[in-house]
């Protein structure tokens, strides 16, 4: 079966034939710029600074998705999706996903974007840790990244509808024999996902390891590039939600690329969600990152006794 009767299922597929087109198209999308699952599974894997922990960010984020999957293609075999042709979801879901990042990405960071140095400007006391001179009081407090938030995101990201959930509920699960084997190509479809997320979760959370830093360093590093990146997304995710809802032909625009694999063919508000926020937000939080803790070593290195 070549990529054309992959994209473009015909008819008359067996139950195994659907399994395994769905199974494909499910690591598709998993291994492709997707905005419902690269900005999340990168914010919470980086944040968890090990392979481990970025396979089990993959892992739970797929778990949700691939439960609303399964009801996805349930309500396709029943003609109860049809909701998804006479409106557009992506403006609530985009809203929702950003207001959960904002939260999740607030919790981490524990205020520092509200945070007022109020003591310091009436009082003159010191805005640093008692504990530490390494990094300053809102940053060296950092909550540990919320994994178990990734189910959630995964659920609610379910919602967004794209060219290969259009696949799946309209030309496979239309497909299977009775309402029984209705969930499995939802479910296969989210396993296939699971699998390239899970590998792109070890990748994503071993970016902070990138130069030779302490463990210290390295937990810093990827608390406050997950806290910014995920509360920094979550506003844009929500502000493009607004944006399409005030303006629902935006959410058409498309320069086509030429390349037939859906989220490669089109440069639109999806991929450049993608780009704004793992290129943009997350990369730049890296780097930003690396920079505070080099500048704190620094200046460590220079104020410290000589013997």
């Amino acid at each position: 079966m070549d990529l054309s009767q992959i994209l473009n299922p015909p008819s008359g597929l067996t139950l195994t034939e659907i399994v395994a087109i769905s199974f494909i198209l499910g690591m598709m999308h998993g291994a492709t710029p997707d905005e419902h699952t690269w900005p999340i599974t990168f914010s919470y894997a980086i944040g968890k600074y090990s392979t481990k922990s970025g396979i089990k960010a993959g892992l739970l984020f797929s778990s949700g998705f691939t439960l609303q999957r399964m009801l996805l293609t349930t309500l396709g075999f029943i003609g109860l999706a049809a909701f998804y042709q006479k409106y557009n979801l992506d403006g609530p879901v985009y809203i929702i996903v950003g207001i959960v990042m904002a939260i999740a990405g607030s919790y981490i960071l524990k205020g520092r974007y509200i945070h007022l140095p109020i003591d310091v400007l009436f009082r003159g006391g010191k805005h640093h840790s008692e504990q530490t001179e390494r990094l300053p009081m809102h940053e060296s407090q950092l909550k540990d990244v919320p994994l178990k938030m990734t189910v959630v995101h995964g659920l609610i990201a379910g919602f967004g509808f794209g060219a290969y959930a259009t696949i799946i509920t309209f030309v496979l699960a239309p497909q299977v024999p009775s309402l029984v084997y209705a969930p499995l190509p939802g479910l296969f479809f989210g396993l296939g996902t699971m699998c390239m997320q899970i590998v792109f979760g070890a990748m994503f959370a071993n970016i902070a390891r990138i130069r030779k830093l302490d463990e210290e360093d390295v937990k810093y590093i990827g608390k406050s590039t997950a806290g910014r990146t995920l509360y920094y997304g979550g506003m844009a995710f929500s502000v493009v939600g607004l944006i399409i809802l005030l303006l629902p032909a935006l959410d058409a625009f498309a320069i086509p690329t030429g390349n037939p694999i859906p989220n490669l063919d089109a440069i639109n508000v999806g991929f450049l969600l993608v780009v704004g926020v793992v290129g943009g937000i997350g990369v730049a939080s890296i780097i930003k990152s690396m920079r505070d803790v080099e500048r704190v070593k620094h200046r460590d290195a220079v104020t410290s006794p000589r013997r």
